[in-house]
């Protein structure tokens, strides 16, 4: 993740995580409506659930990483502020 005039660009792999959460969340709507076992819909919907909070930690990693480069890059930038909203992101994702 690059920031680009306050604009972030996600890595590709962000982007493929993503389209994998939809094909499973779209798998356990498919099953719901086709009736499905509850147990093989709850396991569907929690590998979803798994798959979403890796995401969110991927994403929080990597801004926290351009945080620091961030400081390194500029000794006038306010490090407590850029650690503190790196901070408040991984608290968000729990």
């Amino acid at each position: 993740m690059a920031v680009d005039n306050d604009k972030y660009v996600y890595d590709k792999a962000v982007v493929n995580r993503i389209n994998r959460l939809q094909g499973q969340i779209n798998g356990a709507l498919k099953m719901i409506e086709e009736g499905e076992n509850c147990k093989d819909v709850v396991t569907q919907l929690s590998a979803a659930k798994n798959a979403l909070n890796r995401t969110m930690n991927v994403i929080v990693s990597e801004n926290l990483v351009e945080c620091v480069k961030e400081a390194m890059d500029d000794p006038d930038q306010d490090t407590d502020a850029l650690v503190k909203e790196a901070v408040e992101l991984l608290n968000k994702s729990r």
